[in-house]
């Protein structure tokens, strides 16, 4: 995604939306030519859903990158563990990419993207709602104890599930709350 915001000057949306603001595709699709997916980039239709005919026939050309590389597999094909946290405070808030400018905790500091706890269709926009103020979405699907993250950074970390509701790992998801974050878990 770094490689994605290099170009275009901001990360991509969590969805590629419809005039109207309806969510059609997911990042994921916005991202594969900076992984060497160009070709399949071109054949999607940008204006439609994830799921209309014609994109639909494209699910099952799903880049190995999106599928857990160890670990449990997704239940369904062409299904992905790898989500966005969107909401408030988060790297993919609003309808628009956000700036790498634009993260004052911090680029190795916040999450992009994570383990969710359920796959989906790698295509479909769907990723992990994220209320500060609410329990976690359910996370971790690729591994019982451990789930893997990368930062804004282009870094990667895993976190045992067991501390994820402690409030260092939350700090994490936000980009701009401007919380402490230590080495140390909270007490």
């Amino acid at each position: 995604m770094v490689f994605y915001a290099d170009e275009h000057g901001a990360l991509p949306p969590a969805a590629v939306r419809s005039k109207d603001g309806r969510p059609l595709l997911s990042w994921r699709v916005l991202i594969l030519p900076q992984i060497e997916q160009e070709p399949l980039y071109k054949e999607f239709h940008l204006d439609e859903r994830w799921d209309s005919p014609h994109n639909i026939r494209l699910l099952e050309r799903m880049p190995g990158v999106y599928a857990p590389f160890s670990g449990k597999k997704t239940a369904q094909p062409y299904t992905t563990y790898y989500q966005v946290f969107v909401g408030k405070g988060t790297a993919f808030e609003g309808p628009a990419g956000m700036p790498l400018g634009d993260f004052p905790d911090g680029r190795s500091n916040t999450i992009l993207v994570t383990e969710a706890g359920e796959a989906v269709p790698w295509t479909k926009p769907e990723d992990l709602p994220f209320d500060p103020e609410g329990p976690l979405p359910p996370l971790g699907g690729v591994f019982e104890n451990s789930l893997r993250v990368v930062f804004a950074s282009g870094s990667v970390e895993e976190y045992w599930k067991e501390a994820l509701t402690r409030e260092q790992f939350r700090f994490r998801i936000t980009r701009n709350g401007g919380e402490r974050l230590t080495d140390e878990w909270d007490q």
